[in-house]
């Protein structure tokens, strides 16, 4: 990957349904991300489909569509994609009808194994022919330790998703999932299959459900949103609303760097102008970035966001970045550092 990709008509026309992570993209907390209801109703209204994927797998996906009611984006329970669903076609593929599946985690992870017809059950001795684990913040000492029974009497583990970390609202990232997965992997030396991003279990379960032709994922992290969308096949936009910043963006292994960038939502609604190489730099309408080893300068005015572009097509044009300090000089510039 050289540098972003162009589109010469709005994203949220050229693509007919957008893959949406939720915390850092359309909420953060309990609170609105700016902009993101006015353009998320603005992409419904020129014909794109929304799909809201999480890989959170404790609430239901009636608790999560109203929540996004909450904040301003209206939607149904079938609009919302779960890592718990994902784990649970998963499971129903592997085992018999009316399976029993030990839950280590909440209503999410029970309700989606429900939907799929497996039965939930709490405890090892109940004999389950596989292991859950979804995050819930009242996750017991317990219910962990059956877990950890049943995977070694030779049960199937699976984690809804490998996060390590959660927001922490106002504070720092708190544990998750792939945090407390650890506990069950280290006491039974047994790995578990994971279905959440950046995994492709929890993407193709969103294609599925909505029927996507050509799918956009639209997230804030790299390592979950980006690279899920690599490892499925489909596209990306990175909103910088969240946890990722213009450098560390800048900075991304090949398999983490975005399709688009974008500020937030509205980059749904543009088109967005393609880079080329020109005079020895890479050129996006009228921004020009060079780069000379670890050394990078940029030149030019206009929108930041054509610069950023530039200085992405520079820093991706092979699969070593220029240095941090170079690029902090340059995003300087655009008011992005």
């Amino acid at each position: 990957m050289t540098g972003p990709k162009s589109s010469d008509r709005p994203l949220s026309e050229a693509y007919d349904v957008a893959l949406l992570d939720l915390d850092g993209v359309v909420y953060i907390g309990h609170r609105p991300v700016p902009a993101a209801a006015e353009s998320l109703a603005k992409a419904r209204a020129a014909g794109q489909r929304l799909a809201f994927v999480t890989n959170n797998a404790s609430r239901t996906p009636s608790a999560v569509a109203a929540l996004l009611t909450e904040v301003g984006v209206p939607a149904s329970a079938d609009d919302v994609v779960t890592s718990a669903q994902a784990a649970a076609r998963l499971l129903a593929e592997r085992l018999p009808a009316g399976a029993k599946v030990l839950v280590v985690g909440g209503m999410g992870l029970r309700q989606a194994l429900y939907a799929r017809g497996l039965r939930p059950v709490s405890t090892a001795a109940e004999g389950p022919a596989a292991v859950v684990q979804g995050y819930d913040p009242r996750l017991s000492y317990g219910l962990i330790a059956e877990g950890a029974a049943a995977v070694r009497n030779g049960a199937l583990f699976v984690g809804s998703n490998g996060d390590l970390t959660i927001p922490g609202g106002e504070g720092p990232p708190q544990p998750g999932n792939g945090s407390l997965l650890k506990v069950i992997s280290t006491a039974t030396g047994v790995e578990p299959v994971v279905t959440g991003k950046p995994e492709r279990p929890l993407h193709h379960e969103s294609v599925i459900r909505t029927g996507a032709r050509r799918p956009l994922v639209v997230g804030d992290r790299l390592d979950t949103d980006i690279e899920g969308a690599r490892n499925g096949g489909a596209d990306s936009l990175l909103v910088l609303t969240g946890v990722t910043d213009a450098l560390t963006a800048l900075t991304a292994p090949p398999h983490r760097r975005p399709d688009y960038l974008a500020p937030d939502l509205t980059g749904l609604l543009v088109p967005h102008p393609g880079t080329r190489e020109e005079d020895g730099g890479h050129r996006c309408a009228d921004w020009t970035a060079r780069r000379e080893g670890e050394r990078v300068e940029l030149s030019g005015d206009g929108d930041p966001y054509d610069g950023l572009r530039a200085l992405a097509a520079a820093s991706w044009r092979d699969e070593t970045s220029p240095s941090p300090e170079a690029l902090s000089v340059a995003l300087g510039r655009l008011g992005l550092g």
